[in-house]
């Protein structure tokens, strides 16, 4: 089922092509980099606003995994990556990294050629380069494993003024979802559990009641809004800029002209080495060998839609017949799906 639906969404071919590569498998947390992937928005009193990536580069240089290190390892130190960091930082040699921001302007970003709210989708650095603006280091180990990091519920829908979402469909869903699955991992009261509660600004909301409720919880005070009894109500000028939405509502197909493999394809001609590209074609070969033969050829059709060599060699190792893939390739992804239902 894995691979029946990403050979049903192309889009995804970018990624699938990251995520099959050794850097797929990062050796242990300090060696890899955090990305926001998707777009949010910054804002500023001036009521101008930006849409933004964030990367977290690590500064200890980016390591990652054969399939067979990494095979060893999850059978002989499953918890090695966890164990590597911890060490690390007991013996005082602190990870860090330093944060890029990628920024558009709204006017660039309308006439940009990717669309910016795609998670499938990267800004290429020779279009929009990286701006650094500070560094993240992680100084201490937790006190209570449990209590500080068990419990740590983290959600995109968590901001502070001057940070917003941006129409990126799935961080929408994120923005519901993560809340809901904390609420019913932690409990209602997830927020003022201390390692989720903020650090520097008292709660002021009319959030009420509900088990493992052990403050003060409001006191006598209203929980409703408006009141006349001096509670806690909205700031305008934390509020958003607003920007500017054209057409109907609805259900649409996606529409924009997006090309889905041009930058998979960059990815493997301009960046892999060899020794890379052996690495992908057989993390792939290994774990789409298991799938029916149909879904193999329509997957395969993609990879050769990325880049011809890419296809070939993972029908060769596939052992399809590789006209058949060029065949299926020039396809469109439902003249696809339905020769290969």
């Amino acid at each position: 089922m894995f691979w029946d639906f990403l050979s049903l969404t192309p889009e995804s071919i970018h990624q699938v092509t990251i995520l099959f590569s050794d850097r797929g498998t990062p050796a242990t947390f300090r060696h890899m980099n955090g990305y926001s992937s998707h777009t949010y928005k910054w804002y500023n009193a001036k009521g101008e606003y930006f849409w933004v990536q964030y990367h977290f580069k690590t500064d200890q240089g980016v390591k990652n995994l054969t399939r067979e290190e990494s095979k060893r390892l999850c059978g002989e130190d499953p918890d090695h990556a966890t164990r590597d960091l911890h060490q690390a930082i007991e013996k005082g040699d602190y990870p860090s990294w330093t944060l890029e921001m990628q920024i558009l302007t709204p006017e660039q970003a309308e006439d940009f050629r990717w669309d910016i709210f795609d998670i499938t989708k990267v800004w290429p650095h020779s279009e929009v380069p990286p701006i650094k603006i500070g560094k993240l280091v992680l100084n201490r180990n937790p006190v209570n494993y449990f209590a500080e990091v068990e419990q740590a519920a983290f959600s995109p829908g968590n901001l502070v003024p001057g940070i917003a979402i941006s129409p990126d469909k799935m961080l929408q869903a994120r923005v519901f979802s993560y809340h809901d699955t904390h609420i019913h991992r932690l409990g209602p009261n997830y927020h003022l559990i201390p390692v989720n509660a903020p650090k520097n600004a008292s709660e002021n909301s009319y959030q009420r009641d509900g088990f493992m409720r052990v403050d003060a919880n409001g006191e006598g005070g209203p929980n409703y809004w408006p009141n006349s009894f001096g509670g806690p109500g909205p700031d305008p000028k934390a509020g958003e800029p607003p920007f500017d939405l054209s057409g109907k509502a609805g259900r649409h197909a996606f529409t924009h002209p997006n090309d889905d493999f041009v930058q998979a394809g960059n990815l493997y001609r301009k960046v892999m080495t060899e020794t890379d590209k052996e690495h992908l074609i057989g993390n792939i070969v290994g774990h789409l060998g298991n799938a029916q033969k149909r879904i193999q050829l329509r997957q395969t059709a993609v990879f050769f839609k990325a880049d011809p060599d890419y296809g070939r060699r993972v029908a060769k190792g596939l052992g399809l017949n590789v006209k058949e893939v060029e065949r299926l390739a020039v396809m469109s992804r439902e003249e696809r799906a339905t020769a290969t239902s």
